[in-house]
């Protein structure tokens, strides 16, 4: 058996790093940022594609490079884990590989992951660097499941947001949509027969 988890709003609570981070970002450039909820709609894309969406014309890269310098700084004492995050992952790694699948910089998501005192508990961390094609492509499933050496049978996607179910439906996996992070449930329940209120309850479904 083989779990894959999503980050943001399936496994920690960055948000107000991640709205700090824009805010930045568009004081930088002496830019006002856009209306909080309209960041958080659009978490779980990589950032360039977020910048974008929001109105950014041409080239991003400035504005991506000023937040991943604030959020750095800010990112560990701003990020927490979800509740029962802790326990999904102990729970899982008793019975299953586990890996990660995010659109957040590698990097940084291992360094978070290792200051909670759970990065040891996966095998394998796919972030934006890592591929060309983020979620809702299925190319950072199918370089998870070739480094673990998994079956597709037997690997599962848990996520928040459409990106990630879409991704597991891309790449062949199922897949349950969770409710503790920006995803809404009559969205997730129209692309997966699997729903669950948080990781935990996630884990628990896949193992029953």
């Amino acid at each position: 058996m083989t779990i894959l988890f999503d980050l943001d709003g399936t496994l920690i609570d960055s948000t107000d790093a991640i709205l700090e981070g824009f805010e930045v970002a568009y004081d930088t450039f002496g830019e006002t940022a856009p209306d909080s909820e309209d960041i958080k709609s659009l978490i779980g894309y990589p950032l360039d594609i977020m910048f974008e969406k929001l109105g950014i014309r041409g080239e991003t890269r400035e504005y991506v490079d000023a937040y991943k310098k604030h959020y750095r700084i800010i990112s560990r004492a701003k990020t927490t884990l979800l509740p029962l995050a802790r326990e999904a992952i102990e729970e899982a790694s008793r019975f299953a590989k586990l890996g990660i699948v995010t659109t957040k910089t590698g990097r940084y998501s291992h360094e978070l992951l290792e200051h909670m005192n759970v990065m040891h508990h996966f095998d394998v961390l796919i972030g934006r660097e890592n591929v060309q094609n983020p979620k809702p492509h299925a190319e950072p499933i199918h370089k998870a499941i070739k480094h673990l050496d998994a079956s597709y049978d037997s690997t599962w996607m848990i996520g928040d947001t459409l990106l990630d179910i879409h991704s597991a439906k891309n790449a062949g996996i199922k897949s349950v949509g969770v409710l503790c992070g920006y995803g809404k449930k009559i969205d997730l329940s129209k692309h997966t027969k699997y729903i669950a209120d948080n990781a935990f309850d996630a884990v628990k479904l896949i193992n029953f």
